[in-house]
């Protein structure tokens, strides 16, 4: 990488931090990281607001990896209805937690090697655990904003996630690993939209390629 693209991805990663130095995330009423680990499996292919309208009474029946695993599928099942794919992810979710029981001593692991091991659990949904509540960086997490905005910008050529994590771990520095998600979530929620981002509005238009972007209007 040249010294000329160096220093732009650092003016857009100061931009951002400067924009958004708060991060509202969208998942609530977790208390621990197996609860976090459960809710970030529900996130999926569901907005935040379906699976926080069902997360606090989920977890004042099923608190921990014990009591997932000595529900049946059924109960669960019906407790996590009120959510997208819930029957794939009532099966996720109950095998998640006996393996973490018999593989893991009944704790969390902390590598995305680990992780990735465990039922529902894929690259994203690992990186957001790790990154969010150990504050471990192992790697990134890349959602639909990560995943756009990263080629708009030119940060990477890919569509493939896992692609597209490792390039931004090649220009990212670690210990903002996870913070580049919640910057890149920010900016896709307020300015760099799907279908049509808000570039004329855009803080970082001067340093942005818009890849993709074809409305030169925009």
């Amino acid at each position: 990488m040249n010294k000329v693209n160096e220093a732009k991805e650092s003016v857009i990663l100061a931009l951002l931090e400067e924009a958004y130095p708060v991060f509202k995330g969208g998942l609530t009423n977790f208390s621990s990281p197996f609860q976090m680990l459960v809710a970030t499996i529900l996130s999926a292919q569901s907005t935040d607001k379906q699976v926080n309208s069902i997360t606090e009474e989920l977890f004042s029946m099923y608190p921990d990896q014990h009591s997932f695993a000595k529900a049946t599928l059924e109960e669960i099942e019906h407790a996590i209805s009120k959510v997208g794919l819930f029957r794939n992810k009532a099966k996720s979710i109950s095998a998640m937690s006996k393996k973490i029981i018999s593989d893991y001593d009944s704790e969390i692991p902390r590598t995305v090697d680990e992780l990735i091991k465990l039922p529902g659990v894929g690259r994203k949904t690992a990186n957001v655990l790790l990154n969010d509540w150990f504050e471990i960086h192992d790697g990134i997490a890349v959602d639909t904003h990560v995943k756009r905005i990263s080629y708009r910008l030119g940060f990477t050529e890919y569509t493939n996630p896992d692609k597209i994590e490792f390039d931004l771990m090649k220009i990212i520095p670690q210990e903002k690993w996870g913070r580049i998600t919640h910057l890149l979530i920010s900016h896709g929620r307020v300015i760099c939209k799907a279908p049509t981002p808000k570039c004329q509005e855009c803080f970082l238009l001067d340093y942005c390629p818009r890849v993709g972007v074809e409305d030169s209007k925009n």
